[in-house]
């Protein structure tokens, strides 16, 4: 492979793509040519969660990335990742200084895939059902500063929040807040299996063998109206059982670019072969990795065992054994590259010592060997998760402070089994919603977080979180988020391991790949289109 890695910069944790990829050249409107997309994200609907894609329960990045395609939101993610844009909105903004009451107008002529009209009751609907439904999967909070939302007449929507919300905008733009139709969707109740009906770029046509899509076939909406630009006809997204069956269908033509799942031995291959065909797209990632605790439970209820395992585990050792130079070591939940961030976790505990936490340890008359069993998903963030988590077993058992076992859970069964606090120490991953420093903290910290964790801390929820979501000027905002990573620090509720880049890898005659994906992992399908290769 001749290839090209495109290094996509982050300013102040915004995706700046600056080139364009090997041989590419724009296509005005779309080409008739099915473009394949392969993934390893897997899409399956059980009893305990029938309703993956409904916009009410969804919240993980692959079950988004098929909403973003077929479900429209007031507002969009700019293609360079910058303040969110109108899209079913004509215009959206806030009417007080106190960032407390915000309106919406709709776009003219506004329909469903259907063809039925769009109005502003159905937007009240949509987001009315997310917030009344309230899915365990924690979506919903995401919308908690709403208090009211109002319509007047046809087009006009109003959003009256129970607190300033600066982030807003930016929470709109997200899949939960996405208009579905009411004759569709039934406002008690989510709605089960892969159907999705909305008014975004692309129309779905779901192939499901056993409960699980396979293949998710999107076909231009002949009736979008949004700022969007679809520069082809359809994508079929293929899900993969495996990072390496996907590479081989790349190789093979069989499908044009693949993007999320790739193992760290793929990109180096990638990255060193002079294959004509295929490039390799490096771009600047917000994804990150941590350890969260359910603090309740024994024998991590203890604040001073899960500070001794920040005080022991080391980061460095873990990225460059595990992911090289496609990770860097993280020590905030807030990522370097987004406004806010601070190095917690560095500051409070230096380099990894194990003397520091045998201290640690004794000091609150915990006696060691700590047992405790480390948990992660084998199929959700790849297959790299199990290596990691065998290095984080030797790290803590070398400290001689810890006698740690590991245990891999397919995403089916692991996260409900999370949800329900059945796991003292598990590992996760987080993609964000929107690139503002909120999205790294309030889910995981304020009431109804994500994680359904039992820490709780007043000065955060009642103090912090409020203060920060007044301040327009996210700069301004910079101190109440770097007292919430302190207190993270102390408290360890959540032990943050790594932040990651994101690659894109295509075959060379389609064009905008480097805009397949912005820095929140969101697939811009619309963006692809095919060319002519090298």
């Amino acid at each position: 492979m001749n290839r090209k890695t495109l290094v996509l910069p982050v300013v102040i944790g915004l995706l700046a793509p600056v080139l364009a990829a090997c041989g590419a050249t724009d296509s005005e409107g779309g080409s008739g040519d099915t473009i394949v997309v392969g993934t390893t994200d897997r899409f399956t609907a059980s009893t305990d969660s029938p309703a993956p894609i409904d916009p009410a329960y969804a919240y993980d990045v692959g079950t988004w990335n098929i909403l973003r395609q077929t479900v429209q939101t007031l507002l969009v993610q700019s293609r360079g990742d910058g303040e969110p844009e109108p899209e079913a909105a004509s215009d959206c903004r806030f009417t007080d200084t106190g960032h407390e009451r915000y309106v919406c107008t709709l776009r003219s002529d506004l329909k469903f895939a259907d063809g039925s009209p769009i109005t502003a009751g159905a937007v009240k609907f949509s987001i009315d059902r997310a917030r009344s439904l309230k899915a365990d999967s924690g979506v919903f909070a995401l919308l908690s500063t709403i208090d009211l939302v109002e319509t007047k007449g046809d087009k006009e929507v109003i959003f009256h929040l129970n607190s300033p919300d600066a982030t807003l905008p930016y929470k709109l733009s997200t899949p939960v807040a996405g208009i579905v139709n009411p004759a569709d969707y039934d406002k008690n109740k989510l709605r089960d299996g892969f159907e999705v009906d909305g008014s975004g770029p692309y129309t779905l046509d779901a192939e499901v063998e056993n409960n699980e899509l396979v293949k998710a076939v999107l076909t231009k909406n002949p009736n979008y109206k949004g700022q969007l630009d679809p520069k082809n006809d359809q994508v079929e997204l293929r899900s993969f059982a495996s990072a390496d069956a996907m590479g081989t269908a790349l190789e093979n033509g069989d499908i044009d670019l693949m993007t999320r799942g790739m193992t760290p031995e793929q990109i180096a291959k990638l990255d060193e072969s002079d294959d004509n065909d295929i490039d390799l797209i490096e771009s600047a990632g917000l994804e990150i990795r941590y350890l969260a605790f359910n603090t309740e439970a024994s024998p991590v209820k203890s604040t001073a065992v899960r500070r001794a395992m920040a005080q022991v585990i080391d980061r460095g050792e873990l990225v460059s054994k595990v992911y090289g130079s496609q990770a860097e070591p993280l020590f905030s939940l807030v990522p370097a590259g987004i406004i806010g961030h601070s190095d917690s976790f560095l500051d409070k505990y230096g380099d990894p010592s194990a003397p520091k936490a045998k201290s640690t340890l004794e000091k609150a008359g915990i006696t060691t060997p700590v047992k405790l069993t480390l948990h992660y998903t084998t199929d959700h963030y790849g297959s790299a998760t199990k290596t990691e988590f065998e290095l984080l077993k030797k790290q803590l058992n070398d400290s001689g402070l810890f006698d740690v076992d590991i245990k891999g859970t397919p995403w089916s069964t692991f996260r409900p089994a999370e949800k329900e606090g059945e796991y003292a120490v598990y590992g996760m991953g987080w993609f964000p919603d929107f690139p503002d420093a909120d999205n790294y903290l309030a889910p995981f910290l304020d009431k109804d977080n994500f994680l359904g964790s039992p820490y709780a801390n007043s000065e955060i929820r009642g103090e912090l979180i409020p203060a920060s979501r007044r301040q327009a000027d996210r700069l301004t905002a910079s101190e109440s988020l770097t007292r919430i990573q302190d207190i993270v620090a102390d408290d360890v509720p959540l032990l943050p391991l790594w932040q990651g880049k994101q690659y894109v890898a295509t075959r060379d005659d389609i064009t905008g790949a480097e805009y397949a994906l912005n820095s929140a992992s969101t697939l811009q399908l619309w963006e692809l289109g095919r060319g002519m290769g090298n």
